[in-house]
């Protein structure tokens, strides 16, 4: 058989008084993006850290392709890499620079470290922008300078920890592509993530950690079954009609109803024991309670649960930005 390549049993971390890991089980496959998510504080950062031999564990085991994080560090070390939140080249030299540098340190020789920093500003869209100093980058080409420093050397196991916070959409696509065309080549990336939506397209696989346990563990479509719920989604026609449309959704659905950012949007999960045909007649039993008070949908939607929502079912808060960034 395959050996994982993250495999942890009980993992167990505290700082003083405080638990930050307390038993982890994790099971990550070689080649895929494998999503750890969980509100501000849950432990995943510490994880993370642990299991690039940053943190000794206070207890349990986690081997990384078969290799004990603790008694064999070294030989981890040689087999991962690491981009965090914050780029770690150098603002003062250029693209080219930063990786020829950290090429030679990796022990290439000039002509190879030329070479490989070519191919790899070739490959993420920068040889334009080789020659100027990366201060003089944008946010999105400073996370692909990141991202293309952390594989100069390419591991077998890469941890990203939110790379694209605060990007725009475009450069956020960008990235999702380089995380693809990582994974494809075989290496296996551990991704923390502040965005739902980005678990949602890269991960094959997502663990939800809650006060440092999992709480929840499966494929994106497994997670969003594992609620049993359709979900509405309504757009009004009058942001004024919100309150008592949220009221009366509440009643007909027995459940929660949530206030979207826009002002005329409402989401809420029909239960019906997760049966499609049963959150279909809850869905048009809405809507007709809904006319008949007179209220205007310009838009309805009924579909499986996002993942935002399965949080929500599992945590009892929102996700956020905020919630879900450490």
């Amino acid at each position: 058989m395959t050996e994982p390549a993250i495999q942890t049993a009980g993992l167990i971390k505290r700082f003083g008084d405080n638990t930050a890991v307390a038993g982890v089980d994790l099971t990550v496959p070689p080649g895929t993006v494998y999503g750890l998510l969980g509100p501000n504080g849950a432990g995943k950062t510490t994880v993370v850290r642990m299991l690039a031999t940053l943190l000794r564990p206070d207890g349990g085991t986690a081997r990384v392709f078969g290799h004990d994080v603790v008694r064999e560090a070294d030989t981890v070390r040689s087999r991962v890499s690491l981009t965090g939140q914050y780029a770690s080249v150098d603002e003062d030299l250029t693209g080219s620079e930063n990786l020829v540098l950290l090429a030679r340190l990796l022990g290439h020789s000039k002509p190879r470290a030329r070479d490989r920093a070519a191919q790899l500003l070739a490959a993420f869209g920068l040889t334009e922008a080789a020659g100027r100093q990366v201060k003089k980058y944008s946010g999105g080409m400073r996370r692909r300078i990141d991202i293309a420093a952390s594989i100069l050397n390419t591991p077998d196991l890469l941890f990203l920890d939110e790379p694209t916070t605060g990007l725009d959409p475009r450069s956020r696509n960008q990235v999702w592509d380089i995380v693809r065309i990582v994974v494809a080549a075989g290496t296996t990336v551990l991704l923390t993530t502040q965005y739902l939506d980005e678990a949602d397209q890269l991960a094959g696989r997502i663990a939800v950690i809650d006060h440092g346990k999992v709480i929840a563990e499966g494929t994106p479509g497994e997670l969003k079954s594992s609620i049993g719920a359709g979900t509405i989604h309504v757009r009004l026609r009058d942001a004024a009609q919100r309150p008592e449309a949220e009221r009366l959704l509440a009643t007909v659905l027995g459940t929660t109803v949530q206030q979207g950012s826009d002002p005329v949007a409402l989401t809420a999960r029909a239960e019906a024991g997760g049966s499609d045909r049963g959150a279909a007649e809850l869905a048009s039993q809405a809507l007709a309670r809904l006319a008949e008070a007179g209220i205007v949908v310009d838009d309805f939607s009924l579909g499986q649960p996002s993942l935002d929502e399965v949080f929500l079912a599992l945590t009892d808060r929102p996700a956020s930005p905020q919630e879900v960034s450490a």
